[in-house]
């Protein structure tokens, strides 16, 4: 759409408030930055859309870990940032169908703001997704569905039997590996069940899925391809307001990208550097489990800088 599309250059702030005065007038603006740039505009993200709530849609490319194009590009932080912010939706997906399906959903929405963040990278392609998600695919879809706001997903049921029950809820592009690390942990011990599941949504949060995970399962770990204060933080704040961690039956974990700056890399590196690959997310239940661990899993916790 050549007529309607606007390069404001290196002028986050401006792209923003341009896209802000674009809703008031009851279009239908998609503002794509990368994550990392977006921060450059958070005062208009707040005071100039989600405060007013006008329905701009922010489309965050590079979400998560870029590989080669190094610290200053990866966005690691706006599941944290834009978390805090009231009145703002916020999205993820997992692949490439669901990023079709986000963006319609998205497209819909008319009433407030919201944020999608997507990762560099290519697609898993049908095999993957047939394979992974049991989508049944013989080609891609030609157009997203719309998908229920604030609703995830459970993409893999635990196997029947099971006496020791572990839950992984996922948000955005680690949900594969999860898929992979609970096969894992299934073919490792015939009385373990892994249930794996889809946020979808940080913002709001599906609180019957967390509430379903916590009551039928001993273990919940969430993982993010985003740093501390992000969705693992809301679901912990969720569970405890629930009183779902006042008995200490249930064990609880956020897997997130550690507190340091990750140079540049192939992104398979960088997940195994981050802890955030499929063998880090099997171990962290394992750990959980009392199994044996087969690479070094330590608690997920803020590292406190050195002061010199």
């Amino acid at each position: 759409f050549p007529r309607r599309t606007f390069d404001v250059g290196i002028a986050e702030q401006h792209a923003v408030t341009f896209a802000a005065g674009q809703a008031a007038e009851g279009l239908k603006p998609f503002c794509a930055i990368y994550s990392t740039f977006l921060q450059r505009a958070y005062d208009q993200v707040i005071h100039d859309c989600a405060l007013q709530a006008l329905p701009v849609r922010f489309i965050l490319d590079r979400a998560g870990l870029v590989g080669n194009d190094g610290p200053t590009h990866h966005g690691n932080y706006d599941l944290a940032y834009l978390g805090c912010i009231p009145g703002l939706a916020i999205c993820a997906p997992s692949d490439e169908v669901e990023l079709q399906n986000m963006i319609q959903t998205v497209y819909e929405m008319d009433s407030m703001p919201s944020a999608l963040r997507y990762p560099r990278g290519s697609a898993l392609g049908i095999d993957k997704l047939n394979d992974l998600f049991d989508y049944g695919l013989s080609e891609m879809p030609s157009k997203g569905t719309a998908l229920p706001v604030g609703k995830g997903r459970i993409v893999r049921e635990p196997r029947d039997g099971a006496t020791k029950k572990v839950a992984i809820l996922s948000i955005g592009t680690r949900l594969a590996a999860a898929v992979t690390s609970a096969r894992a942990l299934e073919a490792d011990d015939d009385k373990v069940g892994v249930t794996v599941a889809d946020a979808r949504w940080m913002k709001p949060i599906d609180t019957a899925l967390v509430d379903e995970l916590a009551a039928e399962h001993d273990i919940l770990i969430t993982v993010e391809e985003g740093s501390i204060g992000g969705f693992g933080d809301h679901v912990l704040h969720y569970l405890a307001l629930a009183g779902f961690l006042d008995s200490g039956d249930l064990k609880v974990r956020p897997m997130v990208l550690p507190d340091k700056y990750i140079e540049a890399a192939g992104q398979g590196e960088q997940y195994e550097e981050a802890g955030l690959s499929a063998r880090f997310i099997e171990n962290t239940a394992r750990k959980l489990l009392g199994k044996q661990t087969v690479v070094a899993v330590a608690d997920i916790e803020p590292e406190a800088p050195t002061i010199a």
